[in-house]
């Protein structure tokens, strides 16, 4: 099977910001390039932070409202000092949080939900940058069509993986929902045949209407 992997997801080339960066011209930046973050690097092109809307918006936050309607919210001490900021360094989220090039879809996503963060900057061996990658960048496998799951299906994971025949188990697949019917040799190969359904790019779901010949869930009888 083939995972897509970061480096054919990502965006590139990138919007970057320097340390430097002066507050207007990071807004310019994002307006201008219809984005909601860049990566700040340093001299060698590495990341060594993000600054999105919602670091830049700290500032509006943290001002008073001249009508008194609205309280000025409760910041942290490091809130504070970032609203207060004018560059780059002084506003960005440290330190980047990045993937790797040849990453699969699911290390990638796995690190944006345990990070909680919403893009990732992509860095090659030397930790230089090479390209963004966002959930969106990531959901756009789920956007593969049926026939291709389909396929890879029938032919990386049933017959190449397991060795089954297409008369064995058949598929259908629709919206990235995948069905399966059919039967297979043993019980214990029915959760097999699902998860690796399941682990193909762009397939939503996983019905498993699949059969088995032999029940080798049960325990043999006693001989004699």
């Amino acid at each position: 099977m083939h995972h897509r992997t970061v480096e054919e997801l990502m965006s590139r080339p990138v919007v970057r910001a320097r340390r430097d960066t002066e507050f207007k011209e990071l807004v310019r930046l994002l307006a201008e390039n219809d984005v909601t973050a860049v990566p700040v690097v340093d001299d060698l092109g590495c990341p060594v932070g993000v600054v999105s809307e919602a670091d830049l918006l700290r500032k509006s936050a943290d001002q008073a409202d001249a009508s008194g309607r609205v309280p000025i919210p409760h910041l942290e001490a490091w809130e504070r000092a970032k609203a207060g900021g004018s560059r780059a360094e002084e506003l960005m989220s440290a330190p980047a949080v990045c993937a790797r090039p040849e990453w699969s879809v699911v290390e990638a996503a796995r690190l944006m939900e345990t990070q909680h963060v919403k893009r990732l900057p992509v860095v090659d061996e030397a930790d230089r940058l090479l390209g963004i990658v966002s959930r969106g960048d990531l959901l756009r496998v789920f956007l593969r069509p049926d026939d291709a799951i389909r396929g890879e299906i029938a032919r990386d994971v049933l017959h190449r993986v397991l060795g089954l025949e297409p008369a064995d188990v058949a598929v259908r697949v629709r919206e990235g929902r995948v069905e399966l019917t059919g039967a297979v040799e043993y019980r214990s190969l029915v959760p097999v045949v699902e998860q690796l359904c399941q682990g193909v790019d762009g397939v939503v779901s996983v019905a498993g209407n699949l059969t088995w010949r032999r029940d080798d869930a049960r325990p043999s009888p006693p001989g004699p």
